[in-house]
């Protein structure tokens, strides 16, 4: 281990900040794991979303789909409110330096699986959210947008206590009185194609892609990766992907910590 700045540091850490220190469009791919030293849940790890008590009696995993979304807005918009959304949340280290090797040249874009908006929250501006995001919401009806502190305002205006668990108002929109959709993709749908052309753009163009916080368990996004053919390829996740056997360099520490420099 080298030591720097009176801390031991991972060697391989090291490799990969003089990467990226030398890259000039590099492209970060990341997933859940970007997010949890934020404060916000994964989804298949033994404490992700997935493997805890949904709260309105039906499977997590049911819960995120379009169908379900159709047949049970209240017991969805109870989940998503409650499961989903953390307004509070703040960048940690990887956002943050993530966001300056951009200010500095040597990022070109980031390819996020997850619809917190913490990369622009640091102050990223080239950030292709493939599954969308909690900020932006839509009325099913007549299409009029909602940031997500307007749809929250909708969601928890009246709303009581049902034993541990809230009742969530189902937003509906002041305009015409339609539900109100999040912007997130969720199973059943399909990814947005202009946002899939230029991830697969960006990726292809990358002269580094490092795939952060992800099993690489989701797809069509994880065959992204695919079009990669740059000189250097990283994975940085605490379990193996897919991805590893071709990996030019393999970390297995937390994101957070990988990019704290």
């Amino acid at each position: 281990m080298a030591i720097q700045n009176n801390e031991v540091v991972n060697p391989q850490v090291l490799e990969l900040r003089e990467l990226l220190d030398h890259a000039h469009s590099a492209v970060f791919f990341g997933g859940a794991g970007v997010s949890t030293e934020s404060g916000i849940p994964d989804f298949r790890s033994s404490n992700g979303l997935y493997h805890t008590q949904s709260g309105v009696g039906y499977a997590p995993e049911e819960v995120v789909s379009h169908s379900f979304f159709v047949a049970h807005p209240q017991e969805f918009w109870t989940f998503y409110r409650t499961r989903m959304i953390f307004a509070d949340a703040q960048p940690n280290a990887c956002h943050r330096k993530l966001a300056e090797l951009e200010a500095s040249g040597h990022l070109a874009a980031v390819v996020t699986q997850n619809i917190d908006g913490l990369h622009q929250a640091a102050g990223s501006k080239r950030v292709l959210e493939l599954h969308g995001s909690v900020h932006r919401n839509h009325c099913l009806s007549c299409g009029k947008s909602f940031d997500l502190d307007h749809v929250l305002e909708l969601c928890d205006a009246h709303s009581s206590q049902s034993g541990k668990q809230p009742k969530v108002n189902i937003p509906y929109c002041p305009e015409c009185g339609g539900v109100i959709k999040p912007d997130v993709v969720l199973y059943e749908e399909p990814l947005d194609e202009a946002t899939i052309e230029a991830a697969i753009k960006v990726i292809s163009r990358a002269d580094v892609l490092v795939i952060a916080g992800t099993s690489l368990a989701v797809w069509p996004a994880a065959g992204f990766i695919d079009y990669f053919n740059g000189d250097k390829l990283v994975v940085a996740n605490m379990s193996s992907t897919h991805a590893d056997a071709r990996a030019d360099l393999v970390i297995r520490d937390p994101v957070g910590q990988v990019f704290n420099w």
